[in-house]
């Protein structure tokens, strides 16, 4: 049986990329300051390591130089929605089973993007080790996936996490739980890139160790680079594996699929996005757009102030992209290699603890899109895209609303429409602990359409709830939702305090 395992990857040696600029200018001076960091490390693996990274910055830098200088604003004149062949629809594809796909499953690696805090939910640690459903994590939930599809498929898909220097060591401790899991587990991390300064464009850091507001990671489209310099991209490849398939780890609806998989071998895209349809609660994602005839993602960071709303209207966009991306390992390597690889940059002004004003720069995986051959998006099922950014979302993937499968949520057939509940939970109820704190179970929601709670509420067990429910308790204010209440098209507010008996 594989075990778990965390391979030391050949790390790649330092070139020498330092761009040549007239002393004095910015890129000069940015550039001597990344020499200084670099020469503070002592030789080895891990200089050479950070020497890539930091060139690779320094890459990244002077196009947003070049970039404030001589690059024109997206000209929405030219921005229309895809052609027909840019996005194929998801029942239009032959429908395959697992089993129909074991040979193909044996090429396939599945790679999730494990960077991010718990920080927003009020966790400490990666957001993929909070607990989701039945007391078990994402990554929990993950595992379960893949071991259950390596059982039925006889191939031996492997787990590969992207971990940023905030989440990679906790992650190396909890995946050693799974040493005995049918699934190999590799992992390697994005890079690490310097914050700068607004006014100077100088580094904030002046160490290379990590310091508070000094370091970022620089968005998942870091995910290209950081693949190759880990080795593991050419280690994939000498395995015999052809596609990687990569998602967000808080999405519980990204499983490998099987249709997708088959569609992907059939027309030999290099890439394939998929896509959902839009909803009100989904304005602000990319979508998939031609512009100037090239399939492109536009991201709402891309869009002129005029041009916001347009951009946020449903039937004019009618879909955004779920970040679940299936893509061709080799074409990966070639994009690479190349150096051409430049994906829109995306600027993202912040302010330091001390109120220094920083930027960082970063990319979207999915921006990677005009770059391979025969990339288009495939519309699938909003099953597909069940992220768990909030306790609103950690609400419904704890309801009855979803059954349990081999590590898969799936929508209960008992619900009577397809649709989920819109919820909106408040302040109260924001942070992990506080939110369990408030039910004692979860409640019942088969039936619910809408639920709105602001406020100190509380909630007791067996509590049942359907159709359109508000529940506000003002400022001051307490309400206690009793054992067994079944709130019906309800509006609650006021004080309300009942003891259970």
């Amino acid at each position: 049986m594989p075990q778990d395992r965390r391979p030391s990857f050949t790390r790649h040696s330092s070139q020498d990329m330092r761009l040549s600029s007239a002393p004095g200018g910015v890129e000069h001076a940015v550039r001597v300051d990344l020499d200084g960091l670099i020469n503070q490390m002592p030789s080895g693996p891990d200089k050479d390591k950070f020497s890539k990274e930091m060139d690779d910055f320094y890459r990244l830098f002077t196009r947003y130089l070049h970039d404030k200088k001589h690059s024109k604003p997206l000209d929405w004149e030219k921005v229309r929605g895809p052609k027909p062949e840019d996005v194929i629809t998801y029942k239009d594809l032959a429908q395959k089973s697992v089993q129909d796909v074991a040979p193909l499953l044996s090429k396939l690696a599945v790679l999730k993007l494990n960077g991010g805090l718990g920080t927003t939910m009020g966790c400490v640690g990666p957001k993929s080790a909070i607990e989701v459903r039945d007391s078990q994590t994402f990554l929990d939930l993950t595992v379960q996936q893949i071991e259950y599809l390596n059982q039925v498929s006889g191939a031996d898909v492997p787990l590969i996490l992207m971990n940023s220097f905030n989440t990679d060591e906790d992650t190396s401790k909890i995946v050693q739980k799974y040493s005995t899991h049918n699934v190999s587990i590799c992992t390697f991390n994005q890079s690490r890139y310097p914050r700068f300064k607004t006014d100077s464009n100088l580094p904030l850091a002046r160490t290379p160790e990590n310091q508070p507001n000094m370091w970022y990671p620089p968005g998942h489209g870091d995910l290209y680079e950081s693949f190759a310099n880990s080795g593991l991209l050419d280690q994939l490849i000498d395995e015999g594996k052809e596609w990687v398939f990569v998602s967000n780890v808080d999405n519980l609806g990204a499983t490998v699929d099987p249709v997708i998989l088959q569609h992907m071998a059939d027309t030999g895209a290099e890439f394939v996005m998929e896509v959902t349809d839009k909803t009100k609660a989904d304005i602000k994602g990319g979508t998939i757009i031609d512009y100037d005839g090239q399939v492109r993602l536009l991201e709402i960071a891309q869009v002129p102030k005029a041009h916001v709303d347009d951009f946020k209207r449903v039937k004019k966009f009618k879909i955004f992209n779920t970040n679940n991306l299936w893509i061709s390992i080799k074409a990966i390597k070639r994009l690479v290699a190349s150096q051409k690889f430049d994906l829109d940059l995306i600027v993202n002004n912040k302010t330091t603890d001390d109120g220094t004003a920083v930027i960082q720069l970063e990319t979207a995986v999915g921006a990677a899109i005009k770059h391979f051959a025969g990339a288009h998006g495939v519309n699938v099922p909003r099953s597909r895209f069940l992220p768990v950014k909030s306790t609103s979302d950690l609400f419904l993937v704890t309801s009855d609303l979803y059954l349990l499968e081999n590590g898969e949520l799936r929508l209960n057939p008992k619900r009577t429409f397809k649709t989920v509940p819109v919820v909106k939970l408040g302040d109260h109820f924001k942070k992990v602990n506080d939110y369990l704190a408030r039910f004692k179970t979860p409640p019942q929601i088969l039936e619910l359409d809408h639920l709105t709670v602001t406020g100190d509420v509380s909630f007791s067990s067996d509590v049942t709830l359907e159709g359109t429910v508000i529940i506000v308790a003002n400022h001051g204010a307490h309400i206690d939702i009793p054992r067994g209440a079944i709130l019906n098209d309800k509006v609650v507010s006021g004080d309300l305090r009942l003891l259970d008996h």
